[in-house]
């Protein structure tokens, strides 16, 4: 959660900074042109070119992980309670003295999984749940397991314990998405980047006698909101971007295990 609300600073504060390195930028351009005015653009628009290409090529590559890790995430989800919803329902070739107990392990297992998504800020919670959750795993599978080798069917066993096992790695998987984000020092050469790119745009701007705020405002505005639509892809608990959608699909579930 701190990494998070750093990261919302960030993109807020780039805002000012921009502001900032485009009016250096602009205060540098018109010095240079004062003292010399032929050769003050030779060669900035290489150097622009260059620095605009790489800048375009990092929001682009950011924009796209965080926006695909997304919608990995809300693949998971959707992949998560089809298993579930099949396991829960392969359930019923169990024999009925097993089949109670494990269908009560199971509601528990998907309440875990529902207060995993709801506390996922709070890490002590989501410890404990995780514990709980891999408890319930491990009986879930021993109970399964006795109750196929007792029934004798092999095709119990084919059906039963492959669902289960779908639906723990999912599990694993869902858990194992919510850790994986973008590099820290990609953020930190993006932001570099940008006010690179603000210094630049400010120096091309110097030969205006008057600063044209309307453009200053908008491209800083537009680089801000930009790492802000990024930090939200890449954590979707948070912000405006959600999974709140998706994780409904798990109350439905609970609800249809009645």
């Amino acid at each position: 959660m701190k990494e998070t609300r750093l990261l919302w600073f960030i993109a807020a504060l780039l805002f000012p900074l921009t502001l900032i390195f485009l009016e250096i930028g602009r205060q540098f351009g018109r010095r240079r042109m004062a003292a010399d005015p032929e050769g003050a653009r030779a060669g900035a628009s290489a150097v622009e070119g260059a620095v605009f290409a790489l800048f375009g090529l990092l929001i682009a590559f950011t924009f796209t992980g965080a926006a695909s890790r997304f919608e990995i995430r809300r693949n998971l989800i959707v992949a998560h309670t089809n298993a579930i919803g099949t396991a829960w329902l392969r359930l019923d070739l169990l024999p009925p003295e097993v089949k109670k107990e494990l269908r009560q392990d199971f509601r528990n297992y998907v309440d875990g999984i529902i207060r995993f998504n709801r506390h996922f800020a709070d890490k002590q919670v989501v410890a404990e749940t995780l514990a709980e959750l891999g408890r319930l795993q491990d009986k879930i599978w021993q109970s399964a397991e006795t109750a196929v080798s007792r029934d004798g069917r092999p095709q119990v066993a084919t059906l039963v314990l492959p669902a289960l096992n779908e639906t723990f790695d999912l599990t694993a998987s869902r858990v194992a998405a919510t850790r994986f984000h973008i590099q820290m020092v990609v953020i930190g050469f993006l932001i570099v980047l940008s006010l690179l790119a603000s210094l630049l745009v400010g120096y091309a701007m110097a030969s205006a006698e008057h600063r044209n705020w309307l453009h200053m405002i908008l491209f800083a505005l537009l680089i801000s909101l930009t790492l802000y639509i990024i930090f939200d892809f890449e954590y979707p608990r948070y912000g405006i971007i959600r999974l709140d959608q998706a994780d409904t699909l798990y109350l439905e579930l609970r609800q249809a295990m009645q």
